[in-house]
C-alpha cells in the first residue's frame, strides 16, 4: 500500500507542473481568443461588411484559434500532437473537397461583400441574366427581374464573371438612332431631333445633347442622338423620347421609311 502512495506521489509531482501549466495556458489562451475575435468583430463593423459575413467570420476565426489552442494544450500534457494534427488537417481536406462547390460560393459572397461591385437596389447584368438586386447572402445573390421574376445565382460564380453595374454611376446616357428618307432636309431633322430631346423632363443640360448624322444607310439617313439622364430616369427618357419623337417627326412631315410589299396579281 505504501509503495503505491509512493507512487501516486511520484506521478503526482511530475504531471502537476504539466496539468497547472496546461490550465493556465488554456484560461490564458480562451481570454486571448475571445479578445481577438471581439476586436476582428469591431474591425469587420467599421469596414461595413455584411453581418452575415462578419457572423460567419467571426465564427470561422474563434472555432479555428480554438483548435489550434486545445492542439497546444494536449501537447503541454504529453499528449503527441503530430498524429492528432494530420488527422484534423485529413479531416479538413476531405471536408473541402466534399464542399469544394460550397466553399467556392462562400468564397464568392466574401469577395462581393468585401469588394461591393453592386448593392442592394442596383440594376446590374451578369450571368445572362438581368435585375435588380434583392438579397446579397452568403452562397447566393438575389435578383428581381422587371417581370418580377426572382433569379437566384451562386456567389462562385458571379464573382468570377462580368458584372455589369447600371446603377453604380449618377447619370448614363441615352443613345437612340433614328432613320429619315434621303428626301428629308438634314438641318431640319436635327432641330426636331434636338428640340424633343432638350424638351425631354428627363435631358440634363450638362453634357449637352447631341445629335449626328451617322450613317448614310441603303435606305435611311440614320442620325445618332445622345442625351445623358439620371441613372433612374434611363427607361423613362428612353420611352419618352422614342414616342415624342415620331410624333414630331410626322408632324413636320419627315419621312421614316419602312419595308414596302409589292403584291403581285397573277393573270388568269
Amino acid at each position: 500500500m505504501e509503495e503505491y502512495i509512493l507512487k501516486g506521489k511520484d506521478v503526482l509531482l511530475e504531471y502537476a507542473p504539466k496539468v497547472i501549466a496546461a490550465l493556465i495556458l488554456l484560461i490564458v489562451g480562451l481570454w486571448i481568443i475571445n479578445f481577438f475575435t471581439r476586436a476582428t468583430a469591431k474591425l469587420m463593423e467599421k469596414r461595413n461588411l455584411d453581418s452575415s459575413l462578419r457572423g460567419f467570420l467571426s465564427s470561422l476565426i474563434n472555432w479555428g484559434l480554438k483548435i489550434f489552442l486545445f492542439i497546444t494544450v494536449a501537447g503541454q500534457l504529453g499528449v503527441e500532437t503530430t498524429s492528432f494534427a494530420a488527422i484534423v488537417a485529413a479531416a479538413g481536406l476531405a471536408i473541402g473537397m466534399a464542399l469544394q462547390g460550397s466553399l467556392s460560393n462562400f468564397a464568392g459572397g466574401a469577395l462581393i461583400m468585401i469588394f461591393r461591385p453592386f448593392k442592394i437596389g442596383d440594376y446590374i447584368e451578369a450571368q445572362g441574366e438581368q435585375g435588380v438586386v434583392k438579397e446579397i447572402q452568403i452562397f447566393t445573390t438575389k435578383l428581381n427581374t422587371v417581370d418580377n421574376k426572382e433569379v437566384i445565382l451562386p456567389n462562385g460564380a458571379l464573382s468570377n464573371g462580368n458584372i455589369i453595374n447600371y446603377s453604380s454611376e449618377e447619370k448614363r446616357r441615352v443613345d437612340i438612332t433614328f432613320g429619315v428618307s434621303y428626301d428629308a432636309d438634314i438641318k431640319e431633322t436635327k432641330e426636331v431631333l434636338f428640340e424633343v430631346i432638350n424638351n425631354t423632363p428627363y435631358t440634363l443640360k450638362d453634357p449637352a445633347t447631341q445629335v449626328l448624322l451617322g450613317e448614310l444607310a441603303d435606305s435611311s439617313v440614320n442620325f445618332i442622338t445622345r442625351t445623358w439622364v439620371k441613372s433612374s430616369d434611363y427607361w423613362d427618357a428612353y420611352f419618352h423620347i422614342m414616342e415624342h419623337t415620331k410624333i414630331a417627326l410626322d408632324k413636320a412631315g419627315i419621312e421614316i421609311p419602312y419595308p414596302h410589299s409589292v403584291e403581285i396579281q397573277k393573270e388568269g
